[in-house]
């Protein structure tokens, strides 16, 4: 009979190996329970994004020290995120859930600096909200809760006809999912063929719509998984090309050019509500989604693009309209696998990401009655509309325009500012060139680990201030003299302020930043805060940096070969080129969106309009956005001047320019001795923040057009080209 002592030996042999850990899958699991991204993941083990990817995939394995650090990790992830089986009753899964996430955001994560901070405020007052909610009818209306999808395989697959040019494949294939195995969309042309991602092909027999909407959730096999546990899949998407459009009984061209949907008798509108099919309140448009409600768990909704009616905006997608099927499917898909499969613009996708990757809902339980409830999800924005600070909002909000304010508006937005020509020197303008730099998308760079109010604000008089605290700050900055050769970081236009403004908390930190004292004469400040964007930053920055990558622009080049590869990389790939414009106009679209004004004629001063009645519209955090990015480009042009003694000619937005020597970068920018870029200042590389080249003219071009009062920076690309304010 084996003995005490027997048996402990052999535990014992077992503790001293080394260290295990679980599957690869369940590593991936518990990472995304714990709602941390691999570039999170990544920082805190000291890596890269690749090896999290292939730990969780199974390509490599962790060596020590780093071994014990992620099982540490893991093994505390898997005591608060433990999976469901049959042993675990569901309910008691769910409790687990709850209590652990309870503590996943909000003040319980915050540093302890700023959790001292939010407790020094005083006790919040109890103020109604004046919200009124109204109908809204709007592009980017959220669609009724429709359940969620599962799609069986679609039996009709084949590879890409001879007849057709075959598509080139894709740079990333979707992510395995049973449910969706033919990717997240398709773009069907008139002769029944759907072009998929990576080459694939599948036979569609429908010849109107509602056929179509019935093949696509029954035998196409497509759609996408979740970003987020607390999430819903992607619905698939149907792009139609004009002869995939006419066949199904469609009109060439959108009539209805203001309202962009086809009228209420139309015969599909007819055959749609005659199958007991639902459109949303925006009607049969460019983007048209088509749903039915939930049966039990199954969704049932499809959504649909037709090209012919502009539905991909040459802006965003440049060229994409016109491209061959196939690689339309290549484009769309890429993005898909990337960001999110498109439901509209890339302004609308961009809004869209930030909910897919933060859910307002989770399930909680019911104390009371022990059911199953949709509760708030920590960290995200909630489901109802928020009224904004009354300095945050515009005079036409309701809650605004019925107060009575008269005490000013915050007025964070981004540089357009020229120097003036009567501080350039002799030495400046006999300088052959001005060259302008432009940041990667600077509003995505400010986005990264910025600390965002999620609850109403409170207001505060005489408040200390504290660069901890988001929020909007009534604070006189006139009194701060800076060197007139750069703008004022105070003030979009560059100008310094004459009297006491309302600033985000941004720009107040970095006025005493420079060392001056601040002195608030009132504040509207939220207590509870997160960093909301982050995983929309840490996507988005993928998305971008992978795309570059493909394009040829990676991050071990020089800082010669980096620009040498940007002057040719949309040429190595148009249709990734197209991706990632698509990519930098989801960034600028979705900051954007975020405070989204009233539209049309009509539209009266004190009435609610429907951008406003999202819980995503709020205009305080793409004020905090761009302040920040202000405040950074501020930053390094101070550091410029202090290190090189150059001042800039003109900003706007992202772009500078610069009187130079040469025609490259290369001649102006600070380098040590050992050959590497100074810090502080503007750099070139391929990732958010760092810099590229905008274009070269003469200086005398220049100083022509500052005299005349036009920016250079809008025009420095040629072509009398403008700039794409916020990439």
């Amino acid at each position: 009979m084996t003995s005490e002592e027997e048996l402990f030996a052999s535990v014992d042999a077992l503790l001293e190996e080394e260290p295990q850990l679980p599957p690869p899958a369940e590593r991936a699991r518990l990472r995304e329970a714990a709602g941390i991204t691999q570039a999170r993941l990544a920082t805190a083990l000291k890596s890269t994004v690749q090896t999290v990817k292939n730990y969780e995939n199974g390509r490599s394995e962790p060596k020590s020290p780093r071994l014990e650090a992620y099982q540490r990790l893991l093994k505390g992830w898997a005591a608060k995120y433990p999976a469901p089986g049959p042993d675990v009753p569901l309910g008691q899964w769910a409790r687990d859930q709850k209590q652990s996430a309870q503590t996943e955001e909000g003040p319980a994560r915050m540093a302890p600096e700023r959790v001292a901070a939010l407790d020094s405020l005083p006790p919040r007052p109890e103020v109604p909200q004046t919200f009124t909610r109204v109908p809204t009818v709007e592009e980017d209306e959220t669609e009724p809760d429709i359940g969620v999808a599962v799609k069986p395989v679609a039996e009709h697959a084949r590879p890409a006809t001879s007849s057709r040019r075959p598509a080139k494949k894709a740079a990333a294939r979707p992510a395995a999912d049973p449910r969706f195995p033919h990717g997240p969309l398709a773009v069907l042309d008139g002769d029944g063929s759907a072009y998929g991602v990576d080459g694939l092909v599948l036979d569609c027999p429908a010849t109107t719509v509602v056929e179509l909407v019935e093949w696509t959730l029954k035998e196409s096999g497509l759609g996408a998984a979740k970003l987020h546990r607390h999430g819903k899949d992607s619905d698939p998407l149907i792009v139609l090309t004009a002869a995939a459009a006419v066949k199904l009984g469609l009109p060439e061209r959108l009539e209805d050019r203001r309202g962009l949907r086809l009228p209420e008798d139309h015969p599909v509108v007819k055959q749609v509500a005659k199958a007991r099919w639902q459109l949303t309140q925006r009607g049969f448009g460019p983007w048209a989604r088509i749903y039915r409600k939930a049966q039990g768990r199954e969704r049932q909704c499809v959504q649909l693009a037709v090209l012919p009616w502009d539905a991909l905006d040459s802006r965003a997608w440049p060229g994409v309209a016109g491209m061959e099927p196939a690689d339309i499917a290549r484009v769309l898909g890429v993005y898909a696998t990337r960001v999110i499969t498109p439901r509209g613009s890339t302004a609308v996708s961009g809004l869209e990401l930030m909910t897919a990757l933060r859910p307002p809902t989770r399930p909680v339980r019911d104390e009371e009655t022990g059911n199953w409830v949709s509760g708030h999800n920590p960290g995200s924005l909630g489901t109802e509309p928020m009224d904004p600070a009354p300095p945050e909002g515009q005079p036409e909000h309701p809650a605004i325009y019925h107060s009575g304010w008269k005490g000013g508006f915050l007025h964070e937005e981004a540089y357009q500012w020229v120097r003036s020509v009567d501080t350039l020197t002799d030495e400046e303008c006999l300088l052959p060139f001005a060259v302008g730099l432009d940041l990667n998308t600077a509003f995505l760079a400010a986005a990264a680990r910025l600390t965002v109010g999620l609850s109403a604000p409170d207001h505060f008089v005489g408040p200390k201030f504290n660069p901890k605290i988001p929020g909007s700050w009534l604070v006189d900055l006139s009194g701060i003299e800076l060197d007139p050769r750069l703008p004022s970081p105070f003030t979009p236009d560059g100008t310094r302020p004459t009297g006491p403004a309302w600033y985000q908390t941004h720009t107040v930190a970095y006025a005493q930043e420079l060392g001056h004292n601040v002195a608030p004469i009132e504040a509207y400040l939220r207590r509870e805060t997160g960093a909301y964007l982050d995983p929309w930053h840490d996507r988005l920055k993928t998305a971008y940096v992978d795309t570059l990558a493909d394009l040829g622009v990676t991050k071990d080049l020089t800082d010669a070969e980096f620009l040498a590869a940007m002057e040719r990389h949309k040429q190595v790939d148009p249709a990734m080129a197209a991706v990632l414009t698509a990519i930098k106009s989801t960034v600028k679209g979705g900051i954007g969106k975020l405070f989204e004004n009233p539209q049309g004629k009509g539209y009266k001063e004190g009435e609610p309009w429907p951008a406003m009645m999202r819980p995503t519209w709020r205009p305080d955090i793409r004020a905090a956005v761009i302040s920040k990015a202000r405040v950074n480009m501020h930053r390094k042009l101070l550091n410029m001047s202090r290190m090189t003694g150059l001042f800039p000619l003109a900003v706007l937005s992202d772009c500078v320019v610069y009187p130079s020597p040469g025609s490259s970068p290369l001649d102006f920018l600070p380098y040590a001795a050992s050959g590497k870029p100074q810090p502080g200042g503007f750099r070139l590389g391929p990732t958010p923040g760092l810099a590229k080249l905008e274009g070269v003219q003469e200086m005398s071009w220049a100083v022509d057009l500052m005299e005349q009062g036009l920016n250079p920076a809008r025009h420095i690309k040629g072509g009398d080209a403008v700039l794409d304010d916020g990439e």
